[in-house]
């Protein structure tokens, strides 16, 4: 079990690690360029999804405060 453990990671950094350089070197620019790009969209898509998320919880805020459950009639 243990060797297949080390065989797996093994696999994975041979393969995995050094991506953008390997990139890098594919398209013809520098491997520190290739690294800011991904360091600068992983901020930049971060960023949106806690936009979205703050944009989802204020219209469900204001959905909760406009549509209150009425429990008959005499409560309005």
């Amino acid at each position: 079990m243990r060797s297949l453990i080390y065989k797996i990671r093994y696999f994975f950094e041979r393969h995995g690690f050094y991506v953008s350089s390997r990139l890098a070197d594919k398209i013809g620019m520098r491997a520190k360029s290739v690294r800011l790009f991904f360091i600068y969209a992983s901020f930049f898509t971060l960023g949106i999804g806690f936009v979205v998320y703050l944009t989802l919880a204020f219209w469900l805020k204001l959905k909760d405060l406009v549509y209150t459950k009425r429990t008959s009639v005499f409560d309005l």
